[in-house]
């Protein structure tokens, strides 16, 4: 029995109007709004067939879990996150749940509450890290690379904790690590994502398969130069910090380009004293490259610390910088991007291959060993993480139908490689 995408698009279209406003969605992690997310979808559960086959609970780093129990034990695990950015779109992140939750139901209709193998549905816990800048919570507690100690001292613009926020929800930071047993007969993961870039829209293709998500390396780059008088200090001597770092905001896009899938983002910039009457003494700022080849995001990395020392030499300054968090490539199953790319020629006509820019949770459960696979379906104008991010309703209907034929596909492939 296939998944139902209309029913896909209609619980996302009921999420939207319970969880979002005029600018978006509002379920960011560890919030009231999310958590009456989440028992929204709990009572999606509560109207799935064979009742008596399925198992549900929140582990101890506050992923939600329903699992319909198999023949074997071995299980083939679909997921995605429902929290959200502020004013968020009203796919990111839902859309692989709720088409999760569809195929799901599918398998439990199909096979009369007992699939071949076991079938997981998770629902990560805060994938965005929208509220206090850990993204990848739920999920790395899962493949075991958490930062508890680093994460303690977080603290939202509100001044609340991070520690706090989880307790409030009910979850104790000590435990976090516990979640990793959730990782017992994992044999095979899939997720289904908004493409949130311009690349599918461009070649007027609605799917593609994912190649894995690219490294990224981010860091701090602070210039520290001298604060003087904008009026009295004359030009040629001023040693301006915010100088030294409007060349290297510069430079990084040409380090990006010379590289075909790389990108280099200086996303934030801070001046100090900040003042109009200042030349600007010390100049934070942030840089994040990515590229999907670990060899090319090391010459990147290192171009762009060579620059920078360069351009504060030029500008009379001194250049510090902090790693602020890194991950490698991290590449997708073989055998399961084939029966992505089958699944998706199979519903579109053809399939395509793309890395991704964005980390996804399935960067850290195939960080943890267990085979992965992504489909990406397009976004009109590239666009995520805004109120105006959509996809056609013809797409969304195609990508759910392919994400359905992967999953059977895959437990086709896990109940016979069990046997072999």
């Amino acid at each position: 029995m296939p998944a139902d995408a209309s029913r896909v698009v209609a619980h996302l279209e009921a999420l939207r109007r319970q969880t979002g406003d005029e600018h978006g969605a509002q379920r960011v992690a560890w919030t009231e709004t999310w958590l009456r997310a989440r028992a929204w979808f709990q009572s999606l559960v509560d109207t799935l067939p064979h009742q008596e086959a399925i198992e549900r609970h929140y582990d101890t780093a506050g992923n939600g879990w329903v699992t319909l129990h198999g023949e074997q034990e071995r299980a083939l695990i679909l997921g995605s996150h429902l929290d959200s950015v502020p004013n968020g779109g009203w796919l990111d992140g839902c859309l692989g749940v709720l088409a999760g939750f569809e195929v799901l139901r599918a398998l439990n209709e199909t096979y009369s509450g007992r699939p071949p193998v076991t079938v997981r549905l998770v629902d990560w816990a805060d994938e965005e890290g929208a509220r206090f800048g850990r993204s990848l919570f739920g999920s790395s507690a899962f493949a075991g690379t958490h930062s508890i100690e680093a994460d303690r001292g977080r603290t939202d613009r509100d001044g609340v904790s991070l520690e706090a926020a989880l307790a409030g929800c009910g979850i104790s930071m000590d435990r976090i690590g516990e979640a990793a047993a959730e990782r017992k007969d994992a044999a095979a993961y899939l997720e289904l994502h908004i493409e949130q870039g311009p690349v599918l829209e461009s070649r007027g293709l609605p799917l593609a398969v994912v190649t894995g998500t690219k490294g990224v390396e981010r860091h701090a780059v602070t210039f520290f130069g001298q604060e003087a008088h904008s009026g009295s200090t004359p030009m040629r001597v001023r040693r301006d910090a915010l100088a030294a770092a409007a060349k290297l905001a510069l430079e990084i896009r040409p380090i990006a380009m010379r590289h075909a899938d790389a990108v280099a983002t200086m996303g934030s910039v801070k001046t100090f004293p900040g003042i109009v009457t200042a030349v600007v003494g010390r100049c934070e700022t942030t840089l994040d490259l990515r590229d999907l080849d670990a060899g090319v995001l090391a010459r990147m990395l290192a171009e762009a610390q060579d620059a920078s020392r360069r351009f504060a030499e030029e500008e009379g300054c001194t250049v510090e910088w902090t790693r602020i968090w890194s991950i490698e490539p991290i590449p997708f199953n073989p055998h399961l991007i084939a029966l992505a790319s089958e699944a998706a020629a199979e519903i579109a006509g053809q399939s395509v291959l793309l890395p991704s820019g964005p980390l996804h949770d399935a960067a850290e459960v195939a960080r943890a060993g267990i085979p992965t696979a992504m489909l990406f379906v397009q976004s009109l104008r590239g666009l995520s993480h805004n109120h105006e991010e959509d996809t056609r309703r013809e797409h969304l209907v195609a990508a759910v139908e392919a994400f359905d034929r992967l999953a059977q596909k895959t437990v086709a492939w896990l109940a016979s490689s069990s046997l072999a």
